[in-house]
């Protein structure tokens, strides 16, 4: 890594207790979800579903600006006041405290509120990429809201995000932002070999198998880190390749306690193991770095005309 200026030392990244949050997980998800797909419907199509994340912010995550005829609005969740807050181009504001409350409820009350600031909008309710899914306004199951889980989920966000930007800018090849898609509740960046893939197989609930196909529609390399879940007890952070080169599961990464999973088709490396080793940004850029390094030299990608030579600051 380049920039010594901008390094962190474990004390800055927040424990994340998965067993006692994944309720306050649960909820999140889906009042994300419910905000996601606001933005989803006002906003034009971007390759990649690149239309629809959210954003790491000072505060927490938000939508960017959405259009909505010649005006425009952003919703943001404000983990450190615990407010949801939803923005106008022309001074309209509304306030939602974030706290306990079910899916149901977050869901019309926030629909309301788009109403009163006249931009009323509907949504597909069905939540997407989530088995057994409950549409938002019947949702009575998911309502618990930690506010010490939330901000740290968010504060290792922000230090997950430095490092991710830091690792992006090595790379002059198409790469993606680095975005939390509410759909599969992570924060990712993809780079992109510039070749075309073969179609991908879809079968993602509640998503459609096009959607899946455009996404994957040329050779990527994408890391990222979720919280937890499908089959993964804690947090952490991920990597795998599309479509997945011959030795690829085989190859050597770092650090030691990152591990390929069969189950799930990437590289997995638990938070845990990079917050508590002495230097957290040096060990998640290696395994950035080396799995990285893996899918683009098992799938002979031309990484001479995709790789920044040297870094920037050294100009």
């Amino acid at each position: 890594m380049s920039n010594l200026k901008n390094r962190s030392e474990s004390k800055d990244w927040p424990e994340l207790p998965y067993a006692e949050s994944v309720n306050t997980i649960a909820t999140l998800h889906m009042w994300m979800q419910v905000i996601g797909k606001i933005r989803l419907v006002q906003t034009p199509w971007i390759n990649h579903s690149w239309h629809v994340p959210l954003y790491i912010t000072a505060r927490g995550l938000e939508t960017s600006l959405i259009p909505y005829g010649g005006r425009s609005f952003s919703i943001g969740f404000d983990f450190y006041h615990h407010v949801l807050k939803l923005l106008t181009t022309e001074g309209g504001e509304w306030v939602l405290p974030l706290e306990s409350r079910t899916v149901s409820d977050f869901y019309w009350e926030v629909m309301a509120a788009l109403k009163q600031l006249g931009i009323p909008i509907e949504i597909n309710t069905m939540p997407s990429e989530v088995a057994d899914a409950i549409p938002f306004e019947r949702d009575q199951d998911n309502y618990e809201y930690d506010p010490e889980y939330a901000q740290q989920l968010w504060q290792a966000l922000v230090q997950i995000h430095r490092v991710f930007t830091e690792f992006r800018s090595r790379f002059i090849g198409k790469c993606s932002p680095i975005h939390f898609f509410w759909g599969s509740f992570d924060l990712a960046l993809t780079r992109f070999s510039g070749r075309e893939a073969p179609p991908h197989p879809g079968g993602v609930p509640h998503f459609p198998d096009w959607v899946a196909r455009e996404a994957y529609s040329h050779e990527v390399s994408s890391a990222g880190f979720w919280p937890g879940g499908g089959g993964v007890d804690g947090a952490c952070f991920y990597s795998y390749t599309y479509p997945e080169p011959q030795g690829f599961p085989e190859a050597r990464v770092a650090p030691a306690s990152a591990y390929y999973s069969k189950d799930l088709g990437e590289f997995l490396l638990p938070y845990d193991a990079v917050r508590a080793s002495r230097s957290p940004d040096e060990t998640l850029f290696d395994f950035l770095q080396s799995t990285y390094e893996a899918a683009a030299d098992k799938g002979m990608w031309d990484r001479s005309a995709l790789e920044e030579s040297f870094p920037p600051q050294a100009r």
